[in-house]
């Protein structure tokens, strides 16, 4: 029988196995490495965009208008003549420019069974506040429409009509009131 032989390695053969151990490990640092870099930079993307849509829909609801009492409507014993309606701004909300005329006006749309006038003609007077057309905190505004500029609209007893007050930013308003069955009175509350 043949003794067995070992095998001698060279002192320069020794270190191969751990240079090479060492060039697979550091491969693998830097594959999760940019591996890392990546699933962050995703992640950081989207919680930009999830930040940008939240504050775009603060911005559209901030800037609300809310009605203050009722839509008091007018009369000449057949149809409804006026209408007018206080508005103030809602809690936490920001300055809307009531302007009815210019850019950055804010626009006020009629609509009933038989006649949609998207920019119905109106008036803006402060009753509480500077004489501005922009609403502002601590500020109350009355807009008054005269609805006989318009020859299309006939608003008589029991009609039912949507008024919408669009501010150039921030949430629309929407009235619907129904007329009562009798407008001999002058001066209607339509609560």
């Amino acid at each position: 029988m043949q003794p067995e032989r070992t095998r001698h390695t060279s002192p320069s053969e020794r270190g191969i196995t751990g240079i090479e151990t060492a060039i697979v490990l550091i491969a693998f640092v830097v594959v999760s490495a940019v591996f890392a870099f990546v699933v962050l930079s995703t992640g950081l993307f989207s919680a930009e965009r999830g930040r940008e849509a939240v504050f775009a829909g603060l911005a559209k609801t901030r800037g609300s208008v809310t009605l203050s009492g009722g839509i008091i409507a007018t009369s000449d014993g057949t149809q409804i003549t006026d209408l007018s309606l206080a508005v103030v701004l809602a809690a936490g909300g920001d300055s809307v420019n009531l302007a009815a005329s210019g850019n950055g006006r804010t626009v006020l749309t009629y609509i009933d069974a038989g006649v949609t006038d998207p920019d119905l003609a109106y008036t803006v007077t402060p009753l509480v506040g500077d004489a501005d057309d922009v609403l502002e905190h601590g500020e109350l505004f009355e807009i008054a429409v005269d609805l006989t500029q318009n020859a299309q609209i006939d608003l008589s007893a029991n009609e039912t009509f949507t008024l919408e007050l669009k501010p150039p930013a921030g949430s629309y308003l929407v009235v619907r009131r129904t007329i009562p069955a009798s407008i001999d009175d002058t001066v209607i509350d339509l609560n």
